[in-house]
């Protein structure tokens, strides 16, 4: 058996990534993060820049806390890695519920597009997230309600 290539060994790290992030399973995304307090950084979208181990993961925290359901279809995937570097870039298909209606049923059900970049640091450990940065994708109807009428 042939050992795993870098960019294989840093695609499983991005799908443990979202996978964790789908069960809400703050153990397990923890881990995935370097260990260096301040050197990690992440930018949710619509969120300021956040930086430092303890904000990111109070971000997650905060998402996890208050998302019912999240399932992330990631499209576009391209992974680049250089010695102990790797960027992955990636389109987020996402598809969250909100909070359970008074019935008890799942609130309803939100499509979004989020385009990221997922930076990967090689550890003894493996491939540990150094920075996420996730930006909206706009659709036309987004763009044309935002467009001023020419006078």
């Amino acid at each position: 058996m042939t050992a795993r290539t870098d960019v294989e060994q840093v695609e499983q790290a991005n799908t443990t990534f979202y996978e964790a992030m789908e069960r809400g399973d703050l153990d397990a995304l923890t881990a995935l993060w370097l260990e260096d307090e301040d050197g990690i950084s992440c930018v949710h979208p619509g969120w300021p820049v956040l930086s430092g181990r303890a904000e990111v993961l109070r971000s997650y925290a905060l998402i996890m806390a208050n998302t019912e359901y999240i399932q992330f279809f990631l499209t576009d995937v391209a992974v680049s890695v250089a010695a102990d570097t790797a960027l992955v870039t990636c389109t987020e298909n996402i598809l969250s519920g909100g909070p359970a209606e008074e019935s008890g049923e799942l609130g309803p059900l939100v499509g979004q597009l989020v385009v990221a970049t997922n930076v990967f640091r090689r550890t003894p450990e493996g491939w540990k997230v150094w920075s996420h940065h996730g930006s909206p994708v706009l659709t036309e109807t987004d763009e044309e309600e935002e467009e001023e009428p020419s006078a």
